[in-house]
């Protein structure tokens, strides 16, 4: 039976790296350009492949990677905005 791993996340570091790599994976980019990503780098509507459909597997990924949940109401273009407030938003949920 499959459900959400309950992984013990106690390094941002490690968020951070399984962040890129799902970007990288889930909307098809370079491991170059996700690891050049900075705090401020545009996500949602700068990147022609992140698109509603990319976010919702995104979502959906960073869940069973992540360990976590994500409800409808955590989800706001603030959080899509940037990497970095994408970022912060993992950390909040996985450093619980």
């Amino acid at each position: 039976m499959q459900g959400i791993r309950h992984v013990a996340f106690s390094d941002a570091e490690e968020i951070d790296q399984t962040l890129r790599a799902t970007l990288s994976e889930m909307l098809g980019l370079p491991a170059e350009q996700v690891a050049a990503f900075t705090e401020s780098s545009p996500l949602f509507g700068a990147l022609p492949e992140f698109d509603s459909m990319a976010v919702a597997g995104l979502l959906t990924e960073l869940e069973e990677r992540l360990g976590i949940i994500i409800e409808d109401h955590d989800v706001d273009a603030d959080m899509l905005e940037t990497y970095g407030n994408l970022l912060t938003f993992a950390k909040a949920k996985a450093l619980r």
